[in-house]
């Protein structure tokens, strides 16, 4: 599994994972039900993950979807 994004924005989590499940690219959220921890304050960053055989489809759906600035670099 390979980070693809990292961000405190939910509706941005929301809109890459169902750009992912429109696209049949199976993917996880990391750190989703950290708010527990840091009190709902929404400072930590959820990650979202595919599987390594899958980044390439989903960087370049994310970047044909204007999202390439939120990309993290391509390791």
């Amino acid at each position: 599994m390979r980070e693809l994004v990292r961000t405190n924005d939910l509706v941005l989590v929301s809109a890459v994972g169902a750009l992912l499940d429109g696209a049949d690219i199976h993917h996880v959220v990391l750190d989703q039900n950290m708010s527990t921890i840091e009190g709902s304050l929404g400072i930590l960053p959820r990650r979202i993950l595919v599987p390594d055989e899958d980044v390439g489809a989903a960087r370049q759906l994310l970047t044909d979807a204007g999202l390439s600035h939120e990309l993290r670099p391509d390791e």
